[in-house]
C-alpha cells in the first residue's frame, strides 16, 4: 500500500535475521516463493525476473527483491516511504533520521565487537550484518490531499545475503538494479558552502546560466568555470546505422571547484554541446528568479515561493519525473540535494529542446 493512503499503524513491521531472512523473505527463495511470502504480490516493475539474474519491486510492500544466477533471492531493499519497518535487535533502521540510526548502528557493532565502515551515500554498511543504509527525501499530504517534498532526510536500507555482505552495492546483480559506480561517493559528510561564499549567477532563461551558454562545446564550458571537470562521464556510439562507429562521446561534465554539472547533447553528426546545467545544492552558486533564492534553501520554502509566483500569475507549473518544480516554458526544475538529515534546493536549467529525465 502506497504511503498516502495507509492509515497509522497500518505499515508492516519485519524482523532482520542477518545474513539469513528479513521479515518473511529468506534468503535464496525463488521469484514464487517470494511472491507467495508477500501474499501473493505482483512485481509491478521489473528485469530479467525469472531469468537467472533479475529484480522485481513489488510496489505493494515498498519493496525490491534482487535475484542471484539461480534465481535465488541476494538483496532485498527497502523503501524509505513504503517499505516495512524493519528492526535489527534494538534498533529500528527505516525512515528515522540519518544521522540517529547511525549513531545506534555504531552503539550496537561496539557492543558486538562488530566493524562499521561508510558506504557511497555516506551511510553506514555492516557486513557482518549484511546491512547498507541510505536515504531518501521525505514526502508529506498537503491540506488539499497532494503530495509535497519535505526539507527531511529518511534512511531506505538494501539488505543482502551472505555472498554479497562484502560489497553489497559494488556486487552482481545488485548493480543490474542499481549501478551507483558513476555516483560521486560521500565520505559521510554534507557540508553547505556558506551563503557569502557563494557566486552569484544571472539567468537568461532557455539561452544561459551564469557564464554558460547552451550550445557550447565541453572545451568551451571547461573554460568558462576556468576548471578542468572532476569526473567525465559519456558512452562509445552504438554502432548503430544512424550512428555509427567512432570516438568516446561526453555526457556530463562535473565540477566540484565551481559546484555545478554541465549535461551535454548529442546526435549523428552533431557532436556534443551543453544543453542543460545543474546548480549543485550545497556547493553550487546563487541563481535567482523572481526575488526567489533557488540554490542551497529549505526545498518547501523554494517550491512555496515558487508555487505562489506561478498562481498570482496564473502561470502554468511543470512537475518533473522527480517530482521536481518549474514553471512551464522556462525548462527550469527545482531539484533537492541532501545536507546530511536534511534536504537543499538545487536546480537544473536547460534549452528549449532539452528533455529532463531526472
Amino acid at each position: 500500500m502506497h504511503w498516502w493512503n495507509r492509515k497509522p499503524g497500518e505499515r508492516a513491521e519485519w524482523l532482520l535475521e542477518p545474513l539469513v531472512k528479513v521479515g518473511p523473505l529468506r534468503f535464496g527463495m525463488n521469484p514464487d516463493e517470494v511472491a507467495s511470502a508477500l501474499d501473493g504480490a505482483v512485481a509491478h516493475v521489473s528485469q530479467g525476473l525469472g531469468s537467472g539474474i533479475g529484480w522485481g519491486y513489488y510496489a505493494d510492500w515498498g519493496v525490491s527483491a534482487v535475484y542471484g544466477e539461480d534465481n535465488g533471492l541476494v538483496a532485498v531493499a527497502i523503501d524509505a516511504m513504503d517499505g516495512p519497518l524493519v528492526r535489527l535487535r534494538d534498533i529500528d533502521l527505516i525512515a528515522r533520521a540519518p544521522s540517529e540510526v547511525r549513531a545506534d548502528i555504531q552503539d550496537l557493532a561496539l557492543r558486538e565487537g562488530t566493524s562499521v565502515r561508510v558506504n557511497w551515500s555516506g551511510d553506514p554498511e555492516v557486513e557482518a550484518w549484511g546491512v547498507s543504509m541510505g536515504a531518501a527525501q521525505e514526502q508529506g499530504l498537503t491540506p488539499e490531499g497532494y503530495t509535497q517534498r519535505l526539507d527531511t532526510m529518511i534512511t531506505n536500507a538494501l539488505l543482502v545475503g551472505p555472498e554479497l555482505a562484502k560489497n553489497p552495492f559494488g556486487s552482481e546483480p545488485v548493480i543490474r538494479w542499481r549501478d551507483v559506480r558513476d555516483e560521486p561517493p560521500n565520505v559521510g559528510a554534507w557540508p553547505v558552502r556558506a551563503q557569502q561564499e557563494q557566486q552569484h549567477w544571472d539567468w537568461t532563461p532557455l539561452e544561459s546560466v551564469g557564464p554558460l551558454r547552451f550550445g557550447m562545446k565541453p572545451q568551451e564550458v571547461a573554460a568558462a568555470l576556468s576548471e578542468e571537470p572532476t569526473t567525465r562521464h559519456g558512452r562509445y556510439p552504438f554502432g548503430t546505422s544512424w550512428e555509427g562507429l567512432g570516438q568516446w562521446i561526453s555526457g556530463e561534465d562535473r565540477f566540484d571547484r565551481v559546484g555545478v554539472t554541465a549535461h551535454y547533447s548529442s546526435g549523428y553528426n552533431w557532436p556534443p554541446t551543453l544543453g542543460a546545467v545543474t546548480i549543485h545544492g550545497r556547493t553550487g552558486p546563487q541563481v535567482e528568479f523572481a526575488g526567489i533564492r533557488l540554490i542551497g534553501m529549505t526545498v518547501s520554502a523554494v517550491d512555496t515561493a515558487l508555487i505562489q509566483h506561478i498562481e498570482e500569475r496564473g502561470l502554468g507549473l511543470v512537475i518533473g519525473c522527480g517530482g521536481d518544480l518549474g514553471v512551464d516554458g522556462l525548462n527550469m526544475y527545482v531539484r533537492a540535494s541532501r545536507a546530511g538529515d536534511t534536504a537543499v534546493s538545487e536546480a537544473r536549467f536547460c534549452q528549449a529542446q532539452w528533455e529532463d529525465h531526472g
